[in-house]
């Protein structure tokens, strides 16, 4: 399989849509489509089914908002292969110091995925913010299988090339304790990945090592592209 990674290219659009030929003319109206929101609930009590926890060898638990609004297929996905246990134990392989975090491949390499077909691509006017978690894929857009990524900064250049489908909204300080590399020499590992409305027992693990605080002056000397 090919390797899975976080590309940068244009990307161009066209949609063509042909109305139905009646019989009669008809006035068509569309309803109107309420705008999509961008800003999530950090509540950990709300929507529990669409809460993705991660709890990390580092000993940290990371709960990621989920929004099927911005991306239904791949939200649903996720769920599902956290669900099968697909996650657990699977490490970060691709650690990338002021970018971004990867995993979801069970081999380790960054080849590997699941056995469920690729998915279309969700692309939306999300931005990438810090603690975005977005698909990867190859440099086919309709490729994301199982593999995810974690921004540690703002990444607009990312912006409707991956499909973000969730947010950071607890434990963003264990992630900044992933362990750096491609791969990492000591690479820090899903111990379980589990939906908050499944209220399954958290694993035993190390004690947490929080990072230092993300700084306003750190974000302001990070390249956003």
């Amino acid at each position: 399989m090919v390797s899975r990674f976080l590309a940068s290219i244009a990307l161009g659009a066209v949609v063509l849509a042909t109305p139905a030929m009646a019989k009669k003319k008809q006035l068509s109206v569309k309803p109107d489509t309420p705008p999509m929101q961008y800003a999530v609930d950090t509540s950990l009590n709300d929507d529990p089914d669409n809460i993705l926890l991660l709890d990390l060898s580092n000993g940290g638990r990371v709960a990621i908002r989920l929004m099927p609004q911005w991306a239904p297929h791949h939200v649903e996905r996720i769920k599902e292969l956290a669900r099968q246990g697909f996650y657990n134990g699977v490490i970060f392989h691709r650690v990338i110091d002021g970018f971004m975090a990867q995993t979801g491949d069970p081999t380790g390499t960054g080849q590997g995925g699941s056995k469920l077909p690729d998915l279309k691509a969700e692309f939306n006017d999300a931005p990438h913010l810090r603690g975005t978690v977005s698909m990867a894929r190859t440099n086919e857009p309709n490729s994301a299988n199982s593999q995810f990524f974690i921004v540690f900064y703002p990444r607009f250049a990312l912006d409707h090339k991956y499909t973000n489908f969730g947010r950071v909204i607890s434990g963003m300080e264990y992630v900044d304790t992933i362990q750096r590399g491609e791969p990492p020499s000591n690479p820090t590992k899903v111990v379980q990945a589990s939906i908050a409305a499944d209220n399954k027992p958290r694993p035993a693990v190390a004690a947490p090592v929080a990072a230092p605080a993300i700084t306003a002056d750190m974000l302001s000397h990070s390249q956003s592209n």
